[in-house]
């Protein structure tokens, strides 16, 4: 049961967007801009990857859940890749450069300062350029925060995979920006 009074026909972040709308925008508009508008070089699924694993990594079931779902649609509908990653990214099939990416991201999610000059010089070595290590370690760090807030307020984060996939779909195909996706009939 959430914390505080939250609209109940709406899961994890959603119900706390339409709680405060006024931080909803700002929130919205740098993971539309972290995840889902054009980036000169890592795939919306690839960003929304780093998103799932940190989140995984927080142990916040709604955001892995959610972006596990918008990463398997923007990854052309393969749940295998999701699935593989959050067991083991070094075995999991992806390329070299983002397994160093996802390093750089599991450091960050522990604690800035862990991150070393050796991760960023191993990615760079795999091919990743600064503004693909400067986005790692904003979408990590963003994430740490989203995943902190969700579960804070302890939002109500359904059990359904398939309301994941439904929602992912959505989010996949239309970005942050549009109207939240209402659970029908929905109970905490």
């Amino acid at each position: 049961m959430p914390h505080i009074n939250l609209p109940n026909e709406f899961p994890g972040i959603r119900s706390l967007f339409m709680f405060r709308p006024e931080t909803a925008a700002p929130l919205n508009a740098l993971v539309q801009t972290l995840l889902h508008n054009p980036h000169p070089t890592l795939s919306a699924g690839e960003r929304e990857l780093i998103a799932t694993y940190v989140s995984r990594l927080n142990t916040c079931k709604y955001c892995c859940n959610i972006h596990g779902a918008i990463a398997q649609h923007q990854l052309g509908n393969k749940p295998e890749i999701v699935q593989q990653v959050l067991v083991n990214p070094e075995t999991a099939p992806i390329s070299s450069k983002l397994k160093a990416l996802l390093k750089i991201a599991a450091k960050v999610q522990s604690g800035g300062k862990n991150v070393t000059e050796g991760d960023v010089a191993l990615a760079r070595a795999e091919g990743a350029t600064d503004i693909e290590i400067h986005d790692t370690v904003l979408i990590a760090a963003a994430f740490c925060m989203y995943n902190r807030y969700v579960d804070g307020l302890a939002t109500w984060q359904p059990d359904d995979i398939n309301l994941y996939d439904k929602m992912g779909e959505q989010r996949a195909r239309e970005g942050y920006l549009t109207p939240p996706f209402k659970v029908v009939g929905s109970a905490q």
